[in-house]
């Protein structure tokens, strides 16, 4: 692996970290950069450079942890081992790992009953250009039909029945440049919960979806991984995670601020630069 080479691996690592979770679709920004520009599948072979797009989310699923490490180990059930005190509010617990499960289902079954389509049609400039836009209407239809009656100002106020319709709704991210924080930010605000709550709800449901979606990906297509290309995906996954842990912690401390229409804004223009770049 060369300087260039290496400094590819960066910049891929660093739109991955900074669009991953951002209501923006790292799938629509890697078409641009890499798809467009870089072009890694010139230097790796296809199916090895499909495995490098796999460990650098990785490293962005490790920034979330980092980020939310108290809320898993309460979830998780590790509080004495890490002599961390429960989460109770008004006298008894509230959100919990059935939340974050009961979030998943949704998205998880069609995720494996359709994946095979999704992988095989669904995947092109078209689609993801496509699916920028209709995720921008749905974050304007959010902000502007949800924003003002929030009542779920914490994530332990979350209800089961909001967990699951917001599981519902991210299934609109099985379409690929839809967005999965773009769609289940959305369908919290739409459903009574505050921009903030949204997002950390939508932040700690991807760890389990993206870190299994990887893990399958992986057994796939191990076969194509090379020692060669360890340096390329070690500086990757290291990029991804440094820049995703940037952009969560800004992200969090600006979403209630400016909402989604700002987002929705830049995907319809991403959306702009992909028709115009590729067609």
């Amino acid at each position: 692996m060369d300087f260039i080479e290496i400094l590819k691996a960066i910049i891929l690592g660093m739109v991955e970290g900074l669009t991953e979770f951002a209501p923006i679709s790292s799938t629509g920004h890697m078409i641009i950069v890499d798809d467009m520009w870089l072009k890694s599948e010139e230097f790796l072979t296809k199916y090895v450079a499909n495995t490098f797009k796999v460990v650098i989310q990785l490293g962005s699923i490790l920034a979330v942890v980092i980020v939310f490490r108290d809320r898993f180990i309460d979830l998780l059930g590790l509080n004495r081992l890490f002599n961390k005190e429960k989460v109770v509010v008004h006298g008894k617990e509230h959100l919990k790992l059935t939340h974050v499960i009961v979030g998943l289902i949704p998205a998880g079954i069609l995720g494996l009953l359709f994946e095979d389509y999704i992988d095989e049609y669904l995947f092109s400039i078209e689609t993801v250009a496509i699916g920028l836009v209709l995720g921008a209407i749905l974050m304007i239809l959010a902000d502007v039909f949800g924003g003002k009656r929030s009542s779920v100002n914490s994530l332990d106020e979350i209800t089961y029945k909001q967990a699951f319709i917001v599981g519902l709704v991210q299934c609109l991210s099985l379409w690929p440049g839809f967005s999965r924080s773009g769609a289940t930010i959305s369908g919290g605000v739409l459903f009574g919960l505050n921009h903030r709550t949204a997002a950390d709800f939508t932040f700690i449901m991807a760890v389990p979806i993206m870190a299994g979606a990887s893990f399958i990906s992986l057994l796939k297509n191990w076969q194509y991984f090379s020692v060669d290309a360890l340096p390329f995906f070690i500086v990757g996954f290291i990029s991804a995670f440094v820049f995703a842990l940037i952009s969560i912690r800004f992200f969090l401390k600006l979403i209630n601020k400016i909402k989604l229409i700002p987002f929705a804004i830049y995907r319809i223009i991403i959306a702009a630069v992909i028709f115009i770049l590729y067609f």
